[in-house]
């Protein structure tokens, strides 16, 4: 066995795995064997899976074992048809919704830093007659989590029945609610375990867990922004492709429209990263003064979403259908409707002030003038991570005050001493501020004297594809 192979077991006690075995259906499946398989580099059967996630899920398995699985995948891929028996495993392992409705369509993305259209796309979908079933995911590695996020906003409540979730789609066309015991209760256990676990960045992961919860919604389509970049999980265009084909294929196999978008995550998206800052900055785009970026983004996605819902003919007329109610302000009082129908006050689209935001802000300067030429996105998340703003094991509690605001993105010119962005602390976290500013200078953005280099376009690649 290899030093990876050593290392990798040594949480846990072999004589303990190999003794787990668990009878399911006449066949006697051992935790042990399934794992030192899929380590191995062989191929898990439909049947290994499906009794491996529902034993996992039951609590049958423990975590550890989970997350030796996990790893063990992580390490040696699964094949297209391992991929679609965890899916179904994960997606099965709860209820299945269906409305028979063209109008009920989700967007899901693969996550990066400042990632946040969620809470723009979603009411503005919505305004224009779309059904927006939004199960969201928490943090997940060192990017954020949509449920988080909307948490800061107090009493706003994320647990509803899918009872309730029927109610609030018919009255209001939007629900944003956490994964539950009913909806994939499998990928909410392991979607905890990998965000803790280094377990985050592989394919058929990644489609399982998304798939797993989008199909379950019951949407007709899916719009799905995948990002590249030195702040995605998927590092150059080549892996998004890969996770693109990944999910279409599943989409299409339950006869899903689906529209994918690979987007550019070099870079945070906005200006904003943190929760209580992510949620005002949406609600700033609501209003019509958001950043460029953001909102060309969160329009192009919402407009995908009126398409694939029939409410408009062309992608095109979606994305302008989208921009109107962002100027006639019926896509921010959506927003506001959200708000109240799920517990929280309206106020907050008033009122800052009601968000938790820390009263300590020091500025980053820049070391020296020229242009910004590279930011590493990662970098910037894992320190909204050590602020609190992020789960470094999955019993933490999130910081919804602390984040960082960026002055500068990439092309921009900088001048020395001026600020690159501000970053939000409380009192006793001076040293990690400090911390945090000595990397961001130093480590986290590259600055030349020459000229910009040549900017990747924020939507690099479109597909459409109908089921039918």
């Amino acid at each position: 066995m290899t030093y990876l192979n050593n290392a990798f077991f040594l949480i846990m006690s072999q004589e303990m795995i190999k003794d787990s075995n668990i009878k399911l259906e006449g066949f006697n499946y051992s935790p042990y064997q399934i794992i030192q398989k899929k380590r191995d580099g062989k191929e898990l059967t439909k049947g290994e899976i499906e009794w491996f996630i529902n034993s996992y899920t039951s609590g049958d398995i423990p975590d550890y074992q989970m997350a030796a699985l996990l790893m063990a995948i992580y390490l040696k891929d699964m094949s297209v048809e391992e991929t679609k028996f965890l899916t179904d495993a994960m997606l099965y392992s709860g209820q299945v919704l269906n409305f028979n409705d063209q109008k009920v369509i989700d967007k899901h993305s693969t996550g990066g830093v400042g990632d946040k259209t969620s809470f723009i796309l979603g009411p503005i979908a919505a305004s224009c007659g779309v059904k927006v079933p939004m199960i969201a995911g928490r943090g997940l590695g060192h990017t954020g989590g949509t449920v988080d996020k909307i948490e800061c906003i107090e009493n706003f409540n994320t647990s509803l029945s899918l009872d309730q979730l029927q109610h609030n789609l018919d009255q209001t066309n939007i629900v944003l609610i956490g994964q539950t015991k009913d909806i994939a209760p499998a990928d909410k256990k392991i979607y905890a375990l990998r965000d803790v676990t280094a377990t985050v960045e592989s394919i058929p992961l990644i489609t399982a867990s998304i798939m797993s919860k989008k199909l379950a919604e019951g949407t007709s389509g899916i719009v799905m922004d995948i990002k590249t970049g030195s702040g995605a999980f998927m590092k150059n265009l080549k892996e998004a492709r890969a996770l693109a084909k990944s999910i279409r294929n599943t989409a299409l196999r339950f006869n899903k429209n689906i529209i994918t978008m690979l987007t550019d995550m070099n870079q945070p998206l906005g200006n904003a990263v943190g929760n209580s800052l992510e949620i005002i900055e949406c609600i700033e785009t609501l209003k019509g003064k958001g950043p460029k970026d953001l909102t060309h983004l969160s329009v192009s996605l919402a407009g995908g979403m009126i398409y694939l819902a029939g409410l408009s003919k062309t992608l095109e007329t979606g994305i302008k259908m989208a921009k109107n109610s962002i100027s006639n302000g019926k896509a921010l009082a959506k927003f506001r409707e959200l708000i109240i129908s799920q517990g929280g006050s309206g106020d907050y689209i008033d009122d800052y002030t009601k968000f938790p935001v820390a009263s300590n802000i020091m500025e980053i300067k820049a070391p020296q003038s020229g242009y910004l030429n590279q930011m590493d996105g990662i970098g910037i998340g894992l320190s909204l991570v050590d602020l609190g703003g992020g789960r470094k094991k999955s019993t933490d509690k999130i910081d919804f005050a602390v984040g960082i605001i960026v002055h500068k993105k990439l092309g921009d010119k900088v001048t020395k001493d001026h600020s690159l962005a501000s970053l939000y602390y409380h009192d006793h976290q001076q040293e990690i501020a400090q911390a945090i500013c000595h990397k961001y200078q130093n480590e986290y953005v590259v600055i030349k004297s020459t000229k910009p280099k040549q900017m990747t376009p924020l939507i690099m690649e479109t597909k459409i594809n109908w089921s039918k």
